[in-house]
């Protein structure tokens, strides 16, 4: 009995002590006695399990202590997975290729002979933007040469660049609205993971070796204010600072002028977009907004137009330095004027504002929120940095659609 008790309380002493636990079983009524004999009071520890209120005699320390405050900062363990799956992979394919104009005053031929002999006398027109996208639906080879066939004519590869269209992640459909905060991890230019901390801040070099990748979709269970600096609490024991979370917040406050049950929120602070029906949060992504000084506006509009593709071109400096020229914007959705939700085929990254006004997406999430969307239905942008201006209501005019 002697050997087999020592090697119970070796293997005791062994545990780490956060998990040292006395039930109340354990306690037999000698010991009782022995401690009130002598004035002190026995002290209980209630088994490792999470007390939602104060137990009484007992102490809920150690493993219980720490599961009641993981519980109240929304763990569970086993973890509780979100309740979403990735968009339909399918919506990102298109029968059409896209390429990048590389060439200024790239010229258009009006046949394939024509293309080849490469006479810009014979041009039908020329491609003068400093940022040019073309959509073309074949290509072929003639005389050793690679041409490809847009919707306005032929036009040489030595002049267009081919991009690929892959998906660079994709959105997220909700079967019902989750009780946490999610986000996607950001790592920007570099793409390379990024390691989680134990504690918020920079003081202490606790990293964890627990890395994340770019838009790793991740859990927002608390968030804290380090030196200025939000950080976000994404795993038990994992922080990330906030710079490189875009998080979605579900069931924001209900935006005021809505006046039915499902509405497009666009968060220009986090760069995301939600959308909810029937109150309920359906799907979700990150988006590009509109860069300084071309802002998304802030406010409360409707989608009035909706074009399964549309071209797009315009210029806001006079010297026209700054024109663009971009051929079938797939899944585009007016909102504000010439403001419109829309794929953007020509973006390497999302995340970020980058636009003229517009809100892009990548292709497959576009996509599924067109269609969602019913002409008529709210979208509710807004900025709760306070960066910029107030809310304003725009007035929902049909006007030439030259932001992109």
């Amino acid at each position: 009995m002697m050997k087999l008790t020592s090697f119970f309380l070796a293997i005791f002493v062994g545990l780490p002590k956060y998990l040292f636990v006395i039930s109340p079983a354990t306690v037999n009524a000698a010991s009782v006695n022995s401690f009130q004999e002598s004035n002190q009071h026995p002290v209980f520890l209630y088994l490792p399990e999470i007390y939602c209120r104060d137990p009484g005699d007992c102490t809920p320390a150690g493993p219980s202590a720490y599961l009641t405050n993981m519980a109240e900062l929304g763990f569970t363990f086993p973890l509780t997975p979100l309740p979403a799956d990735h968009a339909n992979l399918e919506l990102v394919q298109s029968d059409l290729r896209f390429g990048e104009v590389d060439t200024k005053n790239a010229p258009v031929y009006p046949t394939i002979e024509v293309a080849v002999q490469g006479q810009k006398g014979l041009a039908t027109e020329k491609i003068n933007a400093s940022f040019a996208y073309i959509s073309y639906n074949r290509s072929e080879e003639l005389e050793g040469k690679r041409l490809y066939n847009t919707g306005r004519g032929w036009m040489k590869a030595a002049d267009v660049a081919w991009i690929g269209v892959l998906p660079q992640f994709q959105g997220l459909t909700f079967s019902l609205t989750p009780n946490n905060a999610f986000g996607w991890i950001l790592t920007f230019l570099n793409a390379t993971p990024v390691e989680t901390k134990r504690t918020p801040g920079y003081q202490n070099s606790d990293y964890t070796g627990h890395l994340l990748s770019e838009y790793e979709v991740v859990q927002v269970y608390d968030e804290t204010i380090i030196d200025d600096m939000s950080w976000y609490l994404v795993g038990p024991e994992d922080w990330q600072p906030g710079k490189i979370v875009t998080w979605v917040i579900p069931n924001s406050p209900y935006p005021e002028g809505v006046t039915d049950d499902q509405w497009i929120e666009v968060n220009l602070a986090d760069q995301t977009i939600a959308v909810y029906d029937q109150r309920s949060l359906v799907f979700a992504t990150v988006i590009a907004s509109g860069l300084d000084p071309f802002w998304t506006q802030p406010g409360l509009f409707q989608i009035y137009e909706k074009h399964e593709k549309i071209p797009m071109q315009g210029a806001f400096e006079s010297d026209r330095s700054d024109a663009y020229y971009l051929e079938d914007v797939p899944w585009t959705m007016y909102f504000d004027q010439a403001r419109a939700l829309h794929g953007a085929y020509w973006r390497t990254k999302m995340g970020f504002p980058q636009s003229h006004r517009c809100v892009n997406m990548v292709i497959g999430d576009a996509h599924w929120i067109f269609d969602w969307a019913n002409l008529g239905d709210w979208g509710y942008v807004w900025d709760p940095s306070g960066k910029l201006p107030p809310i304003l209501i725009f007035s929902l005019l049909v006007v030439i659609k030259e932001d992109v």
